[in-house]
């Protein structure tokens, strides 16, 4: 099992590109998006525990260049249309 960190990052005068390829290197980053609204980037981050949430965030990708400020939400569960989906379709036959 595993654990899901969403980051929201606000770029200040980085190159907002070069910023999210280099966050999409840092490892246990699986995806970085473009995003409009409030934020520039969101980061989804991976680990196998909640204690290494704190080294990939505030160690490793504060190291990556270029001026940011980030918020960092910890998933608790998952929701995907398939699971409920299956959930609704339980004892039921074709």
């Amino acid at each position: 099992m595993s654990v899901t960190a969403v980051v929201l990052i606000t770029a200040r005068g980085a190159a907002l590109n070069s910023l999210a390829e280099s966050l999409a290197e840092v490892p246990g980053v699986t995806e970085v998006f473009s995003v409009a609204g409030r934020y520039d980037l969101v980061a989804i981050v991976r680990a196998a525990r909640n204690e290494d949430l704190p080294d990939i965030v505030n160690g490793h990708m504060r190291n990556v260049v270029g001026e940011f400020t980030s918020e960092t939400l910890i998933a608790f569960r998952v929701y995907r249309r398939a699971d409920v989906d299956a959930g609704f379709s339980l004892g039921v036959e074709d």
